[in-house]
């Protein structure tokens, strides 16, 4: 029996250029680093004899020597076997990381464990065989795991090893790409599992797909997922931040256990103000999703609805208080000022000050309208509402 830990999707040295702040920005990136820590632990505490990364474990083919010091560092640091192939992001063509001196002499020197596989033929380690799928350039026509339909390609192998397939990219039954601001394109080809001797092969360990999932009915084909979120989910049966434990067995279909390593959370609320009062019911939501947290949530906020000159103000108060609290607030915000009654009037009729009333009529005429210029006046009318009050423009 083959006990190891199947992961993918590191993307160690992504940018998530979209968060603004210098340090937090960082402190997300840094968060994957420590997730290799993580996994080691599982991988570990689990009793796993080794740990297979399906592709991507750099976010580029290119990395950079500090992201390839850090990463070799902390694998270096899992104290078992890692065996990984390139996946699209860091695939092993001409030049890549994989190939260059100071990856080379840093795998040496702080990661001797890693075995980076780069040649679609079977590896035979202590307890199982690996048959490696590895991308050689970032998009693919000729499905990578053909090589496994070749006679020679089980010829010769031990009869009681498992056997365990690394491939990355989509399938024909799932597609692996979901939705990445950042993303520049999945491994654009699939791989054909129809057409794999699955006599021959006890697990296909996938990446690519950012979430767990298992693709087949009887459990040899799953997605292992990134093991730390990096990405607001879209909805559906996604299930990102986990490593997979697996028992493997020749011949046997394998036991699978998902095991939770991320920590940052990535939130997503959709919220309509149907009126001033609502924004209390807005706060409510938000305290129950984040609590006291700071520095550990990203939240992708997307508010509707309207709200009067001041109930807009205070929430504008509440969203950058909340700006500071979080590593990212991506904010759609279409929430129209809709001054109330009485504030229209406070403006309107200012018998001391007829200037100010003439021009509070016309925005309030002018924000009545669609477009931008009834945005800028709606505004103008919480500018000039504020300025009213004595306090500063919110």
């Amino acid at each position: 029996m083959a006990k190891f830990l199947h992961t993918a999707d590191w993307q160690i040295g992504k940018p998530f250029a979209g968060i603004r702040d210098e340090s937090k920005r960082a402190k997300v990136q840094n968060t994957r680093i420590e997730a290799i820590k993580r996994l080691g632990e599982a991988a570990r505490t689990a009793g796993a004899e080794f740990v297979v990364v399906a592709g991507d474990l750099f976010d580029s083919s290119s990395a950079d020597k500090a992201t390839v010091s850090a990463a070799c560092s902390a694998i270096g640091r899992i104290g078992l076997p890692v065996y990984a192939i390139p996946g699209n992001h860091d695939h092993g063509g001409p030049g890549s990381v994989w190939n260059q001196p100071f990856f080379l002499e840093e795998r040496r020197n702080l990661a001797p464990n890693l075995t980076v596989l780069l040649e679609a033929k079977p590896v035979e380690c202590e307890s199982a065989v690996l048959l490696p799928c590895p991308l050689l350039a970032r998009s693919f026509t000729t499905d990578p795991t053909a090589w496994l339909r070749t006679p020679e390609a089980f010829a010769g192998l031990p009869a009681g090893k498992p056997r365990l397939v690394l491939a990355h990219g989509s399938t024909q039954t799932f597609d692996g790409r979901w939705q990445d601001e950042e993303e520049v394109g999945g491994a654009s080809g699939i791989l054909d599992l129809t057409r794999i001797p699955w006599g021959e092969v006890d697990y296909l360990a996938l990446g690519d797909w950012h979430g767990t999932k298992q693709v087949d009915a009887i459990g040899k084909v799953w997605f292992s997922g990134t093991p730390e979120l990096d990405r607001f989910v879209k909805g559906g049966d996604h299930d990102p931040g986990n490593v997979l434990v697996v028992e493997a067995l020749r011949g046997v279909p394998p036991r699978v256990e998902r095991q939770p390593t991320s920590i940052l959370k990535w939130h997503g609320l959709d919220f309509d103000f149907a009126a001033d009062a609502s924004l209390d019911e807005f706060q409510r939501r938000l305290a129950a999703l984040l609590e006291t947290r700071a520095g550990e949530d990203l939240l992708e906020l997307t508010l509707g609805g309207s709200l009067g000159i001041e109930a807009a103000s205070k929430l504008e108060a509440v969203l950058e208080t909340y700006e500071a609290r979080l590593l990212r607030l991506k904010l759609v915000n279409r929430t129209r000022i809709a001054p109330t009654e009485e504030e229209i009037d406070a403006l309107a009729n200012r018998t001391s000050d007829p200037l100010i009333s003439g021009v509070a009529r016309c925005l309030v005429e002018e924000s009545n309208g669609e477009g931008e210029a009834a945005e800028v006046a709606r505004i103008a009318l919480r500018e000039l509402h504020a300025a009213c009050k004595g306090g500063a423009p919110a």
